[in-house]
């Protein structure tokens, strides 16, 4: 069997670090790469079996570098501190990597949004590439929504990552101002022009595409909810970068 190695980025996730490496427990070493904890994420960790190590942060995507640097394995499994790998899923991975049959696998993520398992909204069944080759793979520089490019032949697997990124709508809000701030950045950089009508027209676009067309509707009254949040999400992120761009204008 190919020794599979688990990486996991965190950054003040106490509350989330413990669950989800004991979901870890089948891989062969589980790596975390804090960045900057001011809980005790690190002492977590290391009280869990982990191997840690400390990065300075500077984006999901140079952070993830780095922690897949220090993985050992041949095979790589890359999950976020709020998510958490299921009975069925190690077994599937394990077969998966057993078999040798491809180099990269997308996973279904079941996704929950305060509460509610949200199986419309474009949440699900989100494919994810997060099972690799450590060799064949790298993940993209970006700041925020990081990607993994990896070369080879890649397939999917049927059992459902669990996630569970928003408890409460205040982790919404939060979530929201983060990434909207990141994703502005992002824009800005790119030299990209925004205009003000950019972002009322995007924000309500986002509401329509999630609630409607994506059926968020089919999710309840937490559907609304997140068409709310990604609408915002989307507005603010298009009104940062044009303030940020009238400024060096």
């Amino acid at each position: 069997m190919p020794r599979l190695s688990a990486i996991v980025i965190a950054k003040n996730e106490a509350r989330n670090i413990e669950a989800c490496l004991a979901s870890l427990a089948f891989c062969d070493e589980r790596v975390v790469v804090d960045g900057g904890s001011s809980d005790n994420t690190m002492q977590l960790a290391e009280r869990a079996g982990a191997r840690v190590s400390s990065h300075e942060w500077k984006g999901f995507g140079v952070q993830k570098n780095f922690a897949l640097s220090l993985a050992a394995g041949e095979w790589v499994l890359s999950i976020d501190a709020d998510e958490r790998v299921t009975p069925a899923l190690a077994d599937e991975i394990k077969a998966a990597i057993a078999s040798g049959v491809a180099d990269g696998y997308e996973i279904p993520r079941l996704s929950t949004f305060c509460g509610r398992q949200m199986r419309h909204s474009g949440w699900y069944p989100d494919y994810v590439l997060r099972l690799f080759r450590r060799a064949n793979a790298r993940f993209s520089d970006d700041v925020v929504h990081e990607r993994v490019i990896c070369e080879g032949r890649i397939q999917r697997l049927s059992e459902a990552l669990t996630h569970d990124p928003v408890e409460r709508l205040e982790n919404a809000l939060s979530r929201m101002d983060r990434y909207s701030t990141a994703g502005a950045e992002k824009l800005v950089a790119s030299g990209r022009r925004v205009w003000f009508m950019t972002g009322i027209w995007r924000g309500l676009w986002s509401f329509l595409r999630t609630y409607i067309l994506r059926a968020g509707f089919l999710d309840g009254r937490e559907g609304f909810l997140l068409a709310v949040a990604n609408a915002e999400g989307t507005y603010y992120r298009y009104m940062k970068a044009w303030i940020a761009g009238r400024r060096r204008g």
